[in-house]
């Protein structure tokens, strides 16, 4: 145990409590200045925490393998680069954003044609509903057991997680505006009425 990195982390933690202590209390006229001690008041904070958890870990010596210290994550998130771009281009690029679009877009039509016919709206809202407070840790496996492994199975989950929660939200926001609702029923049927000229 060393006493220096625990006394050095609770000095370092004490001297930014004071000095976001202060930063608080205090108003500046300048909406410039105002707005960097506001975004200096949680960076200080952070930093605060990074400097007390390194000086824990390293003061008590902590098993890396039960909390690793920040400067060890940095290091290994800094040598990693090349596999953590490939994971966000897997991840990201190709499912998130394609099941969000999927998701979202669907969900939206959807909507719109369950607003419009009321059988639906009795028949697939409760399923929606029930659908959209299942948990996602009892969906992700059916997901994968369907889809495969690859990023097919990961879009169908965001599909999931968007699709119902925009169907609900939209029927709702439909339904909850009449005169809106009338408006956007004729722009679409002089949509209709104009390309049969």
């Amino acid at each position: 145990m060393s006493m220096v990195f625990i006394v050095t982390a609770l000095i370092f933690w004490v001297a930014t409590w004071a000095i976001n202590n202060a930063l608080a209390k205090r108003r500046f006229k300048d909406r410039t200045v105002q707005a960097g001690v506001d975004i200096l008041i949680p960076v200080l904070f952070g930093a605060a925490l990074l400097v007390l958890w390194e000086g824990i870990c390293r003061g008590f010596s902590i098993p890396t393998v039960l909390l690793p210290p920040p400067s060890m994550i940095w290091a290994r998130i800094t040598s990693s680069l090349d596999i953590l771009w490939a994971d966000f281009q897997q991840t990201y690029m190709k499912a998130v954003l394609a099941g969000f679009v999927m998701g979202c877009g669907s969900g939206f039509i959807a909507a719109i044609i369950v607003d419009r016919i009321p059988f639906l709206r009795k028949g697939l809202l409760p399923v929606g509903n029930l659908v959209a407070a299942l948990p996602i840790v009892g969906m992700a496996p059916i997901m994968v057991m369907w889809f495969g492994f690859d990023w097919p199975s990961k879009a169908a989950v965001v599909v999931i997680m968007t699709f119902f929660p925009m169907l609900v939200n939209t029927v709702a926001g439909l339904g909850g505006h009449r005169a809106y609702r009338a408006g956007f029923d004729a722009h679409i049927c002089i949509q209709l009425l104009a390309n049969f000229d």
